[in-house]
């Protein structure tokens, strides 16, 4: 090779590098570099895309459609500026292909992505690639010993020798290591592999274009940045990655995975979570791999929780407690309500007493202790899981500095002079200046503040609902089957009228969330939708648990005697039957938490299935007009059963995506942790639901929605943190309702101090109070009362009327206080000494697989090493050849 054609060939490669970079900085918010070193010159240089689809030799793949209708807002602007023009124009200068299909009134205009646009954008994305197999990757060693990995083996060992698992045809695929692209290395990628670029990658990097190109006029206008803004104006209808073929295509991924993995009959099954990853993209995939972990974990938890349930259906015959509130029709219970309240037997309440021993037995306080220690288990054991996964998937590093500013939060500090350095990419970055931070931040606290306080007041009025209920029943001649089984009808009643409260509150709360979140001006994709999973599951939290709690750890807790009732607004405060308040307790969350499940389920059937088939119905992709002839009406019949038609005709994900199903499952998660005492057959229920739960997103997600977007994500998030925070509450909830809720520590005070044959006979009598009648205040003792007493009983321990101390707290009462607070102490104390030893035995990365990130790391870098020396010897060999031809010694 002569100089000038080494030069040429240098300048050569030199233009083609230079323009990929002018091609980069066409859109101004692909990176923040650009939009910093944004010059006015280099905005205005556009280089001509001549390639079409027609125009390019072979098969091109539709990687991606936008859509737009002649019925759709005009795109002309009142300036007279074409949105869509100027959009299209702009993301052909980043190389893409576009082809436009006229249907009816709709216009599909077809993307692809070229081998240098995926090359070129793969490497600004710094997104992970399959390297080569090289023979030293192939055998990689695995040492180290680890506690778990041997557990996990012995149990495996067990359960085949009871149960073999049909894996089904959908098996793992083979492991391939991975590096992060970079042109300058293509030594180490198989780029000529067909596969190489993967319809997860063509369509990353289109929606990475089509997010952050600028189509407007003004660059600095955040409404003229990225297709949604297009979307949201109602110039484009839709934009989306085509699905693998029909549901019904046979030998199409999205096929195999219907009839193997989204199919009900297949729910023994494992999931295929590599071939989801590879069709749903990573983000979905790892919701399926954690709900299908979490739904493994909860059957130890629902056989504990039956086993208490079974407990007491065996034992409550033997049931003392109970026994005894049953039969005592001669203990007459002082009134509920002033004035119009009669008394009461405490008989009344047998059904109540029974069905609270079912949940408030002898095997309480142990399941609740194992539930606690569970749930330190599975966040450990996920936390586990989670990062064998990520390796697999080749996300082991990936950082959120790493991810790409969100171009909305580009767009608004165009042209700010506050700059930082980002410490892993090195690029100087836009930020947010504290003077602008903070009252966005103080005003949605404020805001979020305020609606927290609605829900809270929601929750007050169901508990007027449940005084005004009680007192109007005294008022009427109720049945005997009414004043029977009152403690039952009414808070299932309160309840339901809670649960639709909730419903209408978080419609609401969604739509201000999503605007307060906005103001935040948030750097990456991520932090935005964390924000706005914190501050959404903060109100949902508040929205659900508020009744909960304040029947377990406020209802009956306070109220006072009958001579001098502690009131609120001049109302008697609720009280707790004799048998305690957890039975209400239990139903209250049956209703809410097994009443949303089954409620999430049959929306989840229907709403799809319903707007799908109306979707079918309304658009005009297929509308014959009488006026076209038979071989138009034949082309446009042909042309509804185009792909991208039928995927048109789907339901769109929305910005949400997968926030709605994180969300539910996670409100079941607190339901099962943190009240699980007062419910153990929670886990049963969470595991019955979550096995149908899993097929039916995989149905929805397979068959009426479109393809998702495959964004790359680590692990589940936020939600993990939310998760072990709710992990550590569940040791005080649980610790609190069986101190306070239950009567298992006043039974075990009186066995232990005041019984003399150390059992709980006469355990009733003790915790019942008596009051004189005539003690009773002015206008408050009931009006023609039924009975003749004149001592009736009311729950609590104090002093009787005949005592120098009258209704005062005897010595029992400080000692069941001081008890209870001791319980709770140590209860905290053993479950967290029991969580280090379990945090101590279980790393957060297995020692197998640390071993492996290592090697892997150590032969990658070998590998680089060796093909730089190899390309340094050949340059060098060159230089050699081309020394030796033109020095004096050979001519």
């Amino acid at each position: 090779m002569s100089d000038s054609e080494d030069e040429t060939a240098s300048m050569e490669t030199t233009r083609m590098y230079k323009d990929d970079l002018e091609l980069s900085r066409m859109s101004l918010y692909l990176s923040s570099q650009d939009l910093i070193n944004n010059s006015p010159g280099a905005v205005q240089h556009i280089r001509p895309e001549s390639i079409t689809f027609d125009s390019t030799p072979g098969d091109i793949s539709v990687d991606f459609v936008l859509v737009s209708s002649s019925k759709a807002k005009a795109p002309v602007d009142i300036d007279g500026w074409n949105r869509r023009s100027a959009f299209e124009e702009r993301i052909k200068e980043q190389g893409l292909l576009l082809e436009e299909d006229v249907v009816g009134g709709l216009t599909f205009i077809k993307v692809h992505a070229p081998v240098p646009v995926l090359r070129r954008y793969c490497e600004i994305l710094k997104l992970r690639m399959p390297m080569k197999e090289y023979p030293m990757t192939e055998h990689i060693p695995e040492k180290g010993f680890d506690v778990m990995e041997k557990i996990k083996k012995i149990i495996g060992r067990i359960i085949r020798l009871f149960i073999t698992i049909d894996p089904g045809p959908l098996t793992p695929t083979k492991y391939i290591l991975t590096a992060e692209y970079s042109r300058e290395k293509s030594y180490l990628f198989n780029e000529d592999d067909p596969e190489f670029f993967s319809a997860e990658v063509r369509t990353l990097v289109i929606d990475f274009i089509l997010n952050r190109v600028s189509w407007g006029k003004d660059q600095a206008d955040v409404n003229c940045v990225g297709i949604q803004c297009l979307l949201d104006a109602g110039v484009y209808r839709a934009a989306y990655p085509l699905h693998d073929g029909t549901h019904t295509t046979e030998n199409s991924l999205r096929h195999q995975l219907y009839v193997e993995w989204a199919m009900m009959s297949k729910w023994i099954r494992r999931q295929p979570i590599d071939q989801i990853k590879e069709y749903l993209g990573v983000k979905y995939a790892f919701y399926f791999t954690w709900l299908g972990f979490y739904t493994h974990m909860l059957i130890p938890a629902a056989i504990l929780g039956l086993i208490v349930f079974f407990y007491g259906i065996f034992t409550f015959p033997n049931n003392r407690f109970s026994s005894d509130i049953c039969n005592a029709t001669d203990v007459i219970m002082c009134p509920l309500c002033d004035r119009t309240c009669d008394y009461w037997e405490l008989s009344n309440t047998c059904f109540y007493a029974r069905l609270t021993y079912l949940f408030d037995n002898d095997l309480t306080v142990i399941f609740a202790f194992l539930m606690s220690i569970w749930a330190t288990l599975f966040l450990e054991l996920w936390k586990r899981y989670s990062a064998t996964i990520t390796h697999r998937w080749g996300l082991t590093g990936f950082t959120l500095e790493a991810e790409h500013p969100r171009p909305q939060y580009l767009a608004r500090l165009y042209g700010t002079n506050h700059t930082k350095v980002n410490l892993v990419t090195g690029n100087i970055e836009p930020t947010v200046p504290l003077w602008k931070k903070i009252p966005a931040t103080l005003f949605s606290i404020s805001i979020l503040l305020l609606l927290i306080m609605i829900a809270i007041a929601a929750v007050f009025g169901v508990v007027l609902y449940r005084m005004s209920v009680l007192a109007s029943l005294s008022l009427t001649n109720q049945s005997d089957w009414m004043s029977t089984y009152s403690n039952i009808f009414i808070p299932t009643t309160a309840a339901i009228i809670n649960l639709v409260c909730i419903q209408l509150l978080n419609f609401v709360y969604d739509k201000v969330a999503i605007y307060l979140t906005e103001m935040e001006l948030l750097r990456t994709q991520t932090e935005f939708d964390e924000s706005l999973t914190i501050k959404i599951y903060l109100f949902q939290f508040v929205n659900y648990y508020t009744s909960i709690i304040y029947i377990a750890f406020l209802k009956g807790k306070n109220v006072g005697y009958p001579a001098k009732y502690l009131r609120i607004f001049g109302l008697r405060q609720e009280e707790c039957s004799p048998g305690g308040c957890l039975m209400e307790l239990s139903i209250q969350l049956f209703i809410i938490m097994v009443g949303q499940q089954a409620l999430n389920t049959v929306v989840e059937m229907i709403i799809p299935v319903g707007l799908n088939w109306f979707n079918s119905l309304s658009e005009n992709t297929g509308r014959l007009d009488n006026q076209k002839s038979s071989s138009e009406e034949k082309d446009l019949a042909a042309a509804v059963k185009k792909p991208w038609i039928e995927d048109y005709k789907l339901l769109d994900w929305g910005p949400r995506g997968l926030f709605p199903e994180y969300l539910e499952m996670v409100m079941q998660y607190g339901f099962v942790t943190l009240f699980v005492t007062a419910f153990p057959l929670g886990p049963f229920f969470a595991l019955l639901n979550n096995v149908f739960e899993m097929r039916l997103d995989a149905k929805k997600f397979l068959r009426y929605f479109r393809r998702p977007i495959p964004h790359r994500v680590p692990n589940i998030g936020v939600w993990y943190r939310v998760l072990d925070i709710l992990g550590k509450l569940a040791v005080i909830t649980n610790a609190f309702i069986i101190a306070f809720s239950s009567n298992y520590i006043p039974r075990m005070v009186y066995i232990s101090l005041v019984s003399e044959d150390h059992t709980d006979k006469g355990f009733l009598n003790n915790t019942l109070a008596y009051f004189d009648t005539n003690d009773f205040e002015e206008g408050i003792a009931p009006h023609n009362s039924s009975f003749n007493v004149t001592y009736c009983r009311y729950k609590d321990y104090r002093n009787p009327p005949w005592s120098p101390q009258k209704y005062e707290r005897p010595t029992m009462y400080y000692e069941i206080l001081v008890a209870r607070l001791t319980f709770i102490v140590i209860f905290q104390n053993i479950v967290s000494l029991v969580k280090v030893a379990v945090q101590w035995l279980i790393p957060d990365v297995p020692n197998v697989l640390s071993d492996r990130i290592k090697r892997e790391s150590y032969l990658t870098t070998q590998m680089i090493i060796k093909n730089e020396a190899k390309k340094a010897a050949e340059v060098e060999h060159l230089d050699g050849m081309l020394h030796g031809v033109n020095s004096p010694q050979s001519l």
